[in-house]
């Protein structure tokens, strides 16, 4: 019986670290979420900026629009959350190549429910000014983050222990032009 359950947990085990590596071979190619932006939609200062509010530090990249435009999954993957925040108003979060999570935030209106599995390029919501957006100007909050951490990536700034978590969107949209 002892050699039975052994053998059964260093299958279980190999069978974890096998899908731990799969899901860092998966490519990762990101579009830009939201319909018809281009890079002249965000500042590309604000990611990490400092002071941000009650964030203390601003950990994504808002793309501007207006109010109802599509909202597209930056790369495919299933819906692991879905809800309502003080600071995020309507938001989704969908589980990306790599193990990186990709947060969508202040949405006017969610279109896919936790356990979907999207498609990059697939409509998920629409711009809105939810949460701590809420009267101003219409835009997608988009921050990718990651569940594996990555220790070498903190650094002095305001809350840069959380650096090994969070990684600038901007540094895998496409390019600027």
């Amino acid at each position: 019986m002892k050699k039975r359950l052994k053998r059964f947990f260093k299958r279980l085990f190999l069978l974890c670290f096998s899908i731990l590596i799969l899901g860092f071979l998966i490519p990762q190619k990101l579009i830009i979420p939201v319909e018809g932006a281009t890079p002249k939609d965000w500042n590309v200062k604000t990611f990490w900026y400092y002071p941000w509010g009650t964030s203390i530090t601003h950990k994504g990249v808002d793309i501007f629009a207006k109010e109802g435009k599509a909202i597209y999954a930056a790369t495919g993957g299933p819906v692991i959350y879905r809800g309502n925040g003080v600071k995020g108003g309507n938001f989704v979060i969908i589980l990306g190549p790599k193990w990186r999570y990709h947060y969508y935030a202040h949405m006017k209106e969610v279109e896919v429910q936790v356990g979907n599995w999207t498609k990059q390029g697939e409509k998920i919501g629409t711009v809105g000014s939810t949460g701590n957006a809420k009267n101003k100007p219409p835009h997608l909050h988009y921050t990718l983050g990651t569940f594996i951490p990555y220790p070498w990536r903190i650094d002095e700034d305001r809350q840069g222990w959380m650096k090994m978590c969070i990684l600038n969107p901007l540094d895998y949209l496409p390019a600027q032009k």
